[in-house]
Parts: C-alpha cells; sequence; structure tokens
C-alpha cells in the first residue's frame, strides 16, 4: 500500500438530485482497474464548509485551521498525491461549493497533479477551462487531458433508472476512438508519480 499512489475523487456538487454522483463513483471503480492506485471518493456533503472569511490566507496558516470542517478538509486533502475533480458546469462555470472548498486551502494543494471530469451545457468544457486556470494558481498541476459529459449522459440517466454505471458510461471506454478514461487515468498516474518522487526528493 505505501507504494500505491493515492487519488481523491472529488465530488464537487452538492445539488439535490446531482448527476455528478453517477460519474463520480463510477469513476473511482474504475480506477481499481490501476493497481498502483488507491483511490479516497470525497464528497463535499461531507464537509460543510463556512465560506471562506479568513483574514489570513491558507498559505500563511501552516496547515492549521480555526474551524474544524475545514481541518478535516485539510488532513483529507493533504493525504492525497493527485485529485480527480468531478464538477457540473452552472453558468458557463463550476460550482460555488467547489471554488469555496479550493479556496480554503493552499500548500496541501502544491505540486501535485489534478484532471477535471465535467458534465451539462458544452460538456463541462467551460467550467473546466476555468478549473484549470484556478488550480494553476493554487500550485496544483492539471493534466492535459480531461473527461467530458453531454447532456446526453444526463438524459439516459434520468430516463432509464434501471441503467447501469457500466452500461451509462460504456461510450468512454468503449467507443470509437482510444479508450477515453484509460487515457486519462495514465496521463494522471504517470505526473503523480514523478511529482511524488520530485517532492519526495526536496530537501
Amino acid at each position: 500500500m505505501e507504494n500505491k499512489i493515492k487519488v481523491c475523487i472529488i465530488l464537487g456538487s452538492i445539488r439535490n438530485g446531482r448527476f455528478g454522483e453517477r460519474p463520480a463513483k463510477w469513476i473511482t471503480s474504475e480506477l481499481s482497474q490501476w493497481k498502483d492506485i488507491e483511490t479516497d471518493f470525497v464528497d463535499l456533503k461531507d464537509y460543510p464548509m463556512p465560506f471562506f472569511d479568513s483574514a489570513q490566507s491558507p498559505s500563511m496558516m501552516g496547515k492549521k485551521y480555526p474551524d474544524k470542517i475545514v481541518q478535516k478538509w485539510s488532513e483529507k486533502i493533504d493525504s492525497a498525491d493527485a485529485y480527480i475533480i468531478v464538477s457540473p458546469e452552472y453558468n458557463h462555470g463550476y460550482s460555488s461549493v467547489l471554488k469555496n472548498a479550493l479556496d480554503w486551502l493552499g500548500p496541501e494543494w502544491s505540486k501535485k497533479p489534478v484532471g477535471f471530469v465535467s458534465y451539462g451545457s458544452a460538456a463541462g468544457a467551460r467550467a473546466i477551462e476555468q478549473l484549470r486556470e484556478v488550480a494553476i494558481e493554487l500550485g496544483l498541476v492539471p493534466i492535459k487531458k480531461s473527461v467530458h459529459m453531454g447532456w446526453e449522459f444526463i438524459m439516459k440517466s434520468w430516463n432509464d433508472k434501471n441503467m447501469t454505471d457500466a452500461e451509462l458510461f460504456a461510450p468512454l471506454r468503449k467507443g470509437m476512438g482510444p479508450d477515453h478514461i484509460a487515457d486519462f487515468v495514465n496521463e494522471l498516474l504517470w505526473m503523480a508519480k514523478a511529482l511524488k518522487y520530485a517532492r519526495d526528493s526536496s530537501p
């Protein structure tokens, strides 16, 4: 277990009836096919943090926070080697609860890779573009590949309650062209190993 890369899958929506729970849990399950990955599914519903209101920047707090839930969030994020953020697209952007969760921390994110899975309008492309900019500012390293899910996935999920996750998301792995999920995970894993080695080697 010590040699495994710990990937934290963050579900970035707390909306009632959210679709995001399905792709987030599905991709967590898919990661089990990689023997050198340890998964950790994280639901922001379990971290009801206050809106960021500190006079001090998280980069100056030394990973010590006055709010107990934020401290729990800090320890969870700090323990991971890489992240997959699953986000809806709301009004050409991503959710406010996700922005708040990102903003509360600083050094916990630093020099670690992140990949994005998004769904909704424009298959979540605009949400991911905004997330990339914020991730870079936080010291994260966004990978090039991402996973986009258009409205057809959401509509199928609503219209056929008996459809399994494997059936719903099969086009991402078995459609025309390469296996998008394998390419996505392999890029994240390569980057995670390289950055972990670099972090461990730094004085």
